[in-house]
């Protein structure tokens, strides 16, 4: 068969049902192939969006999105979504085109090296030569896409490879089991907790992707130790767990960060590199003992005692099992914390100033949704207040990117969750800056006929760079803009569009939305300036 009829068939053996991107004339042998298949082509309006879209696919489901572009700009509109799924353990496949390699009489017009240009990106990056070479190929790319670490792989079909003929036979998807930590791991890690005073468990990054939950959850409640979480790892836990003591957002002078203080062991379970570090180790802090699929990456604030290396969740169960609960423990400071914590968050939340605060902003969202509701943050200053006070309440309801921390990637995220859970209410939360580098994407909502609910936070500004320059000491400059008429912007395209004008109307205004159809935008106007008092208030951090 030819050569794009092998590459959609190899795609469909992988169970691919989505492809999310623009397509280009070196594209249409894949295009036309694509016409018949089971698999659905959703043209978005940029390729940026596309790559967004793919790597969530991947977040939610474990299995690599797929997206497409063409040659020259369509593929470098790619590298920042590959980034963005690389840095944060997202398994995507980039399928990208370009003009024919065994002859061509075009010259070079809209040709760069894109294999070149995607390898410091991606995990795995070839142009195809041969359509025999495709199902093997296939198979790789999604292995190693969604092998821990997870990431972005690519693959290059010029338009003369895709028109050729091929006999190559497509390849078994076969499952393959991790490898469980050793035994002797298992028991030095229970030496080091029951011979800990005040032992800390810390969530990452790496126990969100592989939903270790229940094992988790049967050894905080058997052993009692209580628990806080990176921005990634936020919801592997229940947040009303009475044993959670908060989200490491920030790194000092908050509440979580007063008992990271007092802990002389931290269990470091699934840290992934690429967040802000949740803690700062020193030379006399605290031992940490690293759980996860892969050997740490040292450095000058991360270098654990004990590594427990292979499946997370077996290595967690084998530890709940033989571990024995100790009288030495002493968890009172961390409960202290929890009570203060809490209090905090609720006397924020009463407040009803305007435009509003941060902190009311998260709680009407957290009120309007029910436990299985997901939020998808863009970036921004909010992003702080959405991972500090937001309680999740299960595994990836709270989409944060906390790694390449990119503007732009909050709505088509949210419009590919909500695309895969139509069931679901999923609310976008996003800044005005962040918002208009990917606006455009409204429309693919729309012809999607997703029903979705836009939280749009007006500044008039980029605020958390603004936050940043006051922190610094340096007076304001140069990160004012002027905004469009977003009721308007947002009509003009065939959505709702509501302006909140008191702190009140955002909880009903809401509720109203995630029980209609179509696609909602909500505009709040937003107040940072409290922002350095209220994240410094910690009467226990200093």
């Amino acid at each position: 068969m030819k050569t794009s009829d092998l590459f959609v068939k190899a795609l469909e053996n992988e169970g691919v049902k989505y492809i999310f991107g623009i397509p280009g004339e070196e594209n249409l042998d894949f295009l036309n192939s694509l016409k018949d298949s089971s698999i659905k082509f959703i043209i978005t309006r940029h390729e940026q969006a596309a790559g967004f879209m793919a790597s969530t696919l991947g977040r939610l489901t474990g299995k690599a999105g797929v997206c497409l572009s063409t040659l020259g700009p369509g593929a470098t509109n790619l590298v920042t979504a590959a980034a963005y799924a690389n840095l944060s353990g997202m398994p995507m496949l980039m399928i990208t085109g370009q003009k024919p390699i065994k002859n061509s009489n075009q010259g070079h017009f809209q040709i760069i090296n894109v294999v070149q240009m995607m390898q410091p990106v991606t995990k795995f990056n070839k142009q195809i030569v041969s359509g025999n070479s495709v199902p093997a190929l296939v198979r790789e790319v999604f292995r190693t896409a969604q092998k821990e670490r997870p990431g972005a792989v690519h693959l290059e079909l010029p338009e003369d490879i895709a028109k050729e003929d091929a006999t190559a036979h497509l390849l078994p998807v076969n499952k393959t089991r991790r490898p469980i930590a050793e035994e002797k791991a298992i028991m030095s890690a229970i030496q080091m907790i029951e011979g800990a005073k005040h032992p800390l468990i810390l969530v990452g990054a790496g126990g969100n992707r592989k939903l270790i939950s229940r094992m988790l959850k049967y050894f905080i409640d058997k052993t009692g130790i209580p628990f806080f979480n990176t921005q990634l790892g936020k919801g592997v836990i229940d947040e009303r767990h009475p044993l959670y003591l908060g989200t490491a957002a920030l790194t000092d002078n908050d509440y979580v960060h007063s008992a990271v203080r007092e802990a002389d062991l931290i269990i470091n379970i699934g840290h992934d590199v690429i967040e802000k570090p949740p803690f700062l180790m020193r030379e006399n802090g605290p031992k940490v003992i690293h759980i996860n699929f892969c050997s740490a990456k040292v450095d000058q604030v991360y270098f654990p005692q004990l590594e427990v290396l292979g499946d997370i969740a077996n290595a967690i169960w084998q530890i709940a099992e033989k571990i024995s609960v100790q009288p030495s423990w002493d968890f009172s400071h961390f409960l202290a914390v929890r009570k203060s914590f809490f209090e905090h968050l609720e006397k924020l939340a009463r407040d009803n100033s305007f435009p509003m605060k941060p902190p009311r902003i998260v709680a009407e969202v957290r009120r309007a949704l029910p436990d299985d509701g997901i939020v998808v943050l863009d970036n921004g200053m909010y992003k702080i207040w959405f991972t500090r006070n937001y309680p999740a309440y299960a595994s990836n309801t709270l989409l944060v990117d906390n790694s390449l921390a990119t503007m732009g990637a909050g709505l088509p995220s949210a419009i590919a969750t909500k695309f895969l859970y139509p069931d679901k209410k999923v609310v976008a939360v996003a800044g005005d800056g962040g918002f208009m580098l990917n606006s455009q994407e409204l429309e693919t909502a729309l012809r999607l006929n997703v029903d979705l609910v836009i939280v749009l936070l007006n500044d008039s500004g980029f605020g958390m760079i603004r936050w940043k320059q006051g922190k610094k000491g340096f007076a304001p400059f140069s990160l004012d803009f002027n905004n469009p008429d977003f009721i308007k912007y947002a009509e003009s395209y065939g959505a709702k569009g509501y302006r909140v004008s008191s702190a009140d109307d955002l909880g009903k205004i809401l509720g109203e939305c995630l029980n209609k159809k179509g696609v909602h935008l909500i505009e709040v106007p937003i107040d940072y300036s409290e922002d350095n008092k209220v994240l410094s208030e910690c009467n226990l951090c200093h």
